[in-house]
């Protein structure tokens, strides 16, 4: 019985690992190197090629501005051809306002989140705020999402963990 949970753990754990290792390392990898990316915004280490934004700089990356809010953007409307959000409209109390923000400065925007088959990223209340309903990590309409249970109490208690 012991060795059967054993093994039932270390291939859930398997899967995990796994799943994380396709969603994030080839996946994110590969819609990012696919096109110079005109704005990326909350960019966090990773250089887009074009304007890179985020309201903390993490490191210095080319083309980086720094911005006080995601939802006021300080760019005209359309002044970018494409956009590129990468995990970060998982991270934000309303995603439909900073979606339509991104819509209103980029003619194309393209949203990368935690698929479904991803469940570490997907459940992770420390510091994400709502699941997308989607098992395409790739998307240019915001996916249907809900709000991920127990991240607001988590989040009010211990502050959002920031994986950066």
């Amino acid at each position: 019985m012991l060795v059967d949970l054993m093994t039932a753990v270390a291939l859930v754990t398997l899967y995990l690992i796994l799943a994380h290792f396709v969603s994030y390392e080839l996946s994110k990898n590969r819609i990012l190197k696919k096109q110079k990316w005109d704005l990326n915004i909350c960019c966090g280490k990773t250089d887009g090629g074009g304007v890179n934004v985020d309201i903390v700089q993490h490191k210095e990356l080319p083309g980086f501005r720094q911005v006080d809010s995601i939802y006021n953007l300080p760019f005209e409307d359309g002044e970018f051809e494409s956009v590129l959000c990468s995990h970060t409209i998982e991270h934000v109390d309303d995603p439909e306002r900073f979606y339509a923000e991104l819509q209103r400065v980029g003619r194309r925007v393209t949203l990368v989140v935690p698929p479904l088959y991803d469940l570490g990223a997907v459940l992770n209340i420390m510091e994400h705020k709502w699941i997308f309903i989607t098992f395409r990590k790739e998307h240019h309409k915001l996916p249907r999402f809900v709000k991920l249970p127990f991240s607001d109490s988590y989040q009010k208690r211990f502050g959002q963990r920031n994986s950066g």
